[in-house]
């Protein structure tokens, strides 16, 4: 049986944790005297009594939580983040209803980056950081977060960790569940500071080099400018941001290996590293190819919009220099199934990951054996690691369900008027956490035009992608409510 108090108690503390959070924007706020100041007060002011009124009025819960509990708590977590987050955006004049407001904090937390706003640029400098102080919270994750800081860390802990990264290799780097969220967060951290500093050295300022390491360490996307990266015209930033979106799209797993315990030679041998970084290479070079020969770019000029774009996408960022719906339809294409492929797992990065692709590959590879060796047993390899056909089956149901909820959703898109290509890529853009699309929802545009109904429907593809989808999927079960 489903502890209802229990859930209602951690989500309390979750809550409380959350309101605390934007006490940074609102001290800003203050500082400036801008018109972040009241929907900040405001919004903190209802997320924390939410928090208290959870807090006083369950239960706290005498033993852990099971499966179903964690599961069920994760996916009310995320929900809350976006509904509650949301709320100094509703009560700002900048956001015209409460569904822009919850698409605009729910694509902040699950790091997607799509924005209602025409002009982000309008935005003062509180709310402006509140945006990107999201992605910064929510690439590591809102769950990891509270498994870092809540005083209820033993109740459940390996359930809540399981929970949120339900399809990713959820090492335990330490013995406690709670010990392994403070050296992730560490890492993070560290790797924040020293985006800051060289951004800071670049010629961003103090505020701007803080939002875009925030976009860029959670590979979220949002941009205090309105053309992105490309506004600030410096190959020199462009440089430090392409670097700090590939290490974010790599294992944090695998930074601690490196940074912590000096195990470089395992970093570098790593399969899924490699083949992560081969496809941005491939990849890069098929596109900047394509664009030095279509002649409307200088080679040099295109290899690094080359880089930039399929860096960007491939780690689910986001960010743009250059407006890829005017390139040829090639690079367009390349792009588009980029944002299936993702980052590396365990990494703040979205998309189904580089090493279950590897996994599909070798799947693929042995039913052609099976077909000319009819009697041989085959294993599945990944980087000389032989994969149980338990995980095999895993990340088959994954892909079908992944593509399941990009079907619905892209009929359910379609139902409310939209276009087919902007449907497509919507979808794609949305359920893995990329941001900006094609069509309607290309680079140089923004979602705020869409339909109140794909703004949901979207909205919920960002957190079933953010949860990799079974953790919220499984909700929809039967079995799950079952006794």
């Amino acid at each position: 049986m489903i502890r209802a108090g229990a859930i209602g108690y951690i989500l309390g503390q979750f809550l409380a944790v959350l309101g605390i959070t934007m006490l940074l924007p609102l001290i800003l706020a203050l500082r400036d005297a801008d018109a972040g100041q009241w929907p900040l007060a405001a919004g903190m002011g209802v997320t924390l009594a939410a928090g208290a009124v959870l807090v006083g009025g369950c239960t706290r819960p005498s033993r852990d939580l099971s499966t179903r509990e964690a599961i069920l708590l994760v996916s009310v977590v995320w929900a809350c983040a976006g509904l509650f987050g949301g709320i100094p955006f509703w009560l700002s004049p900048y956001f015209p209803s409460f569904t822009d407001a919850v698409f605009e904090a729910a694509s902040g937390f699950t790091t997607t980056g799509a924005t209602v706003l025409p002009q982000v640029e309008v935005l003062p400098r509180s709310l402006q950081l509140w945006r990107h102080f999201t992605h910064w919270l929510g690439g590591m994750g809102i769950v990891l977060l509270g498994l870092a800081v809540l005083p209820l860390i033993g109740i459940g802990g390996a359930h809540l960790y399981r929970a949120e990264f339900s399809g990713a290799k959820s090492e335990k780097l330490r013995p406690r569940i709670t010990e392994t969220a403070f050296a992730l967060w560490r890492i993070y951290f560290v790797l924040s500071l020293l985006e800051f500093l060289l951004l800071r050295l670049a010629g961003l300022s103090r505020f701007e080099a803080v939002c875009h390491t925030f976009s860029t360490l959670g590979t979220g996307g949002f941009s205090t400018r309105n053309a992105s990266i490309a506004g600030f015209r410096s190959p020199l930033i462009e440089t430090i941001v392409i670097v700090f979106m590939l290490l974010s799209g790599i294992s944090f797993a695998r930074h601690y290996q490196l940074w912590i315990e000096r195990r470089g030679r395992m970093f570098f041998a790593d399969a899924e590293i490699r083949g992560f970084l081969a496809l941005v290479a491939v990849a890069t070079l098929a596109i900047g190819l394509t664009l030095t020969l279509q002649g409307e770019t200088a080679p040099g000029e295109a290899f690094r919009a080359a880089l930039f774009q399929v860096s960007s996408i491939t780690t689910t960022t986001g960010f743009v220099t250059a407006d890829f719906e005017r390139w040829h339809p090639l690079p367009q294409l390349i792009l588009l199934a980029l944002m299936f492929a993702g980052g590396c797992t365990g990494s703040t990065a979205g998309g189904l990951k580089v090493f279950r692709l590897m996994l599909l590959a070798q799947v693929v590879r042995r039913e052609f054996r099976r077909m000319t060796e009819r009697h041989g047993v085959f294993a599945i390899r990944v980087g000389g690691q032989v994969i149980p056909e338990t995980a095999v089956q895993g990340v088959l149901n994954l892909v079908y369900l992944a593509f399941l909820v990009n079907f619905v959703a892209c009929l359910l898109l379609a139902a409310a008027g939209v276009d087919v290509l902007t449907t497509i890529s919507a979808v794609a853009a949305s359920m893995f956490n990329i941001g900006p699309g094609l069509g309607a929802v290309g680079p140089a545009e923004h979602y705020g035009h869409l339909p109140a109904l794909a703004k949901w429907v979207l909205t919920g593809c960002m957190i079933a992608g953010r949860l990799e989808f079974y953790t919220l999927l499984v909700l929809l079960s039967r079995s799950f409510w079952a006794r």
